[in-house]
């Protein structure tokens, strides 16, 4: 977190629409001071990043199992993120979601008045561990109707937000990265930044603990339990920063259900979290090809997927999709690559990874172009309701979802395009609300309804089937395959339905 001043600036909550005035200089010392006199005695736990992890890993905290922690989330004053801090203060919290947990332990802080959030580093002098969870993003060079033509890793912002914890912070403080980061990171970034930091400040820099514990953060409706009742991966860089990262997990994650798996380095950890969103990347990347091939064989992709996964060794095979999305498996394969050659010195770039990146992000283009050929090249005018924008069924993250750039192509044909998602009230990276009232959306005639998030609400759902018969002829396009062949025979009595990975339609 950097402390460049900033001046006559405005931050605007998407969820009241109020504004608030950024300050000129990020000074909240009196704040965090008042905050710290509230709790006496108590472990002070700072989480750097108050998004979509940050928050929530707050509210965790804040509401620990074996310790009463004094909790400080800390961003940044940007129009972008200072909404966040103030409306946590003031008793609105800052991430929509479809969990209630989420509600009920922020309500619990309040009460307790153990989560505070500021945007002054001078926090980091009160921290006793200081949890990471900073974005940390890959450039990518190429645009939607293109090839991946390369990449850029920008450790800058995520060298700053480590430098300013090292200008404040205690000499013994615990440093836990959470944030995705390419492997090497907290050995040979993190580390030597903050060691250099309190050598600078002619403190020691032996009692430094820097550890590396991956979050597997769902938002949605398990969005709690995906911190506090998962498994954990965590590694230090020293032994005694093993023991710490371990002491202080177990204070939060249910550890007697979900133990923890303690690797040799943190470079294990790294390795970790980025291989196993490669892997799925990989997968998906994987069934692209065959669904294309399904469906000029006039083969059902999903009936034969099913049948494979009857077989143990065989059940993570994937299904055919629109895209891939969220903030991991989108990025977390160049990071991977990325690291190889730049912290590690190879030659030689992790090349089938790369590539499967490049064969998912064109995934949206694929099923825009195979609907477009429905209608002679022409979406123009064409009334289009969405049903999901969020990248992942039954939750309610938009992070790079597929549906944006599919979304983005309808509206430059022309088309009309109305949204809907049960998980998303805002659509924050178009800054658009949705419409959650299905019932209400489906008194309005379309020419097109396509499928793009295979939430519950869309399965096996009789009464969905019926509003959508009951519209004049359309077009029914199912991009997730919620569809089952008793739905399809139904909806084509009087509809034209397609399915991506379908050929026998």
């Amino acid at each position: 977190m950097t402390t460049t001043a900033t001046t006559h600036k405005i931050s605007k909550s998407p969820i009241t629409g109020k504004e608030y005035e950024i300050p000129a200089t990020p000074d909240d010392k009196a704040g965090i001071d008042a905050f710290i006199a509230l709790h006496p005695g108590k472990k002070v736990v700072v989480v750097q990043g108050l998004g979509f992890v940050g928050s929530v890993m707050g509210l965790v905290v804040a509401n620990a199992l074996t310790e009463e922690y004094a909790v400080i989330g800390v961003d940044l004053p940007t129009p972008a993120s200072y909404w966040k801090i103030r409306s946590i203060n003031e008793g609105i919290f800052p991430i929509l979601a479809s969990d209630p947990k989420i509600d009920i332990y922020y309500q619990r802080s309040r009460e307790k008045k153990n989560y505070y959030a500021s945007f002054d580093a001078y926090a980091y002098s009160k921290a006793d561990v200081v949890v990471v969870d900073i974005n940390l993003d890959v450039q990518k060079r190429s645009s939607v109707q293109k090839d991946l033509e390369g990449y850029d890793v920008d450790l800058t912002p995520f060298k700053k937000a480590i430098a300013a914890i090292g200008s404040c912070c205690k000499e013994d403080v615990l440093v836990l990265v959470e944030t995705t980061v390419p492997p090497g990171t907290a050995q040979k970034i993190v580390r030597p930044l903050l060691e250099e930091a309190l050598t600078s400040r002619g403190l020691p820099s032996d009692q430094l603990k820097v550890g590396h514990s991956y979050e597997r953060v769902m938002p949605g409706p398990k969005y709690i339990d995906s911190i506090q009742n998962f498994y954990r991966v965590f590694a230090g860089t020293d032994e005694k920063s093993a023991v710490a990262v371990e002491s202080f997990l177990r204070t939060v994650i249910r550890t007697d259900e979900y133990p923890l798996t303690r690797l040799g380095n943190t470079n294990a950890t790294e390795m970790a979290k980025v291989l196993e969103n490669s892997f799925r990347a990989m997968n998906i990347a994987f069934m692209v090809e065959w669904s294309r091939f399904a469906e000029e064989a006039g083969v059902d992709i999903y009936e034969v997927v099913n049948a494979i996964r009857m077989r143990p060794t065989h059940k993570n095979i994937m299904l055919p999709g629109l895209g891939v999305g969220g903030y991991c498996l989108t990025k977390d394969p160049l990071l991977a690559s990325w690291a190889r050659m730049n912290l590690f010195g190879s030659e030689e770039k992790l090349g089938q990874s790369e590539r499967g990146v490049q064969i998912n992000d064109k995934m949206p283009i694929y099923a825009f172009n195979y609907l477009k050929a429905q209608y002679n090249s022409s979406l123009e005018g064409k009334k289009v309701l969405l049903l999901g924008v969020s990248y992942l069924n039954d939750v309610g993250d938009t992070r790079y979802t597929p549906v944006e750039p599919f979304y983005d192509q309808l509206l430059m044909e022309g088309a009309q395009v109305t949204l809907h998602d049960p998980h998303v009230k805002y659509w924050e990276e178009k800054d658009s609300w949705i419409n959650q009232d299905l019932d209400a959306l489906l008194q309005e005639n379309y020419d097109v309804i396509i499928i793009t998030t295979g939430h519950k609400d869309y399965r096996n759902n009789a009464a969905l089937l019926d509003k959508i018969k009951s519209q004049p002829q359309c077009l029914l396009y199912d991009t997730i395959g919620v569809l089952t062949n008793e739905d399809i025979r139904t909806v084509s009595e009087k509809h034209t339905v397609k399915v991506i990975g379908r050929g026998d339609i």
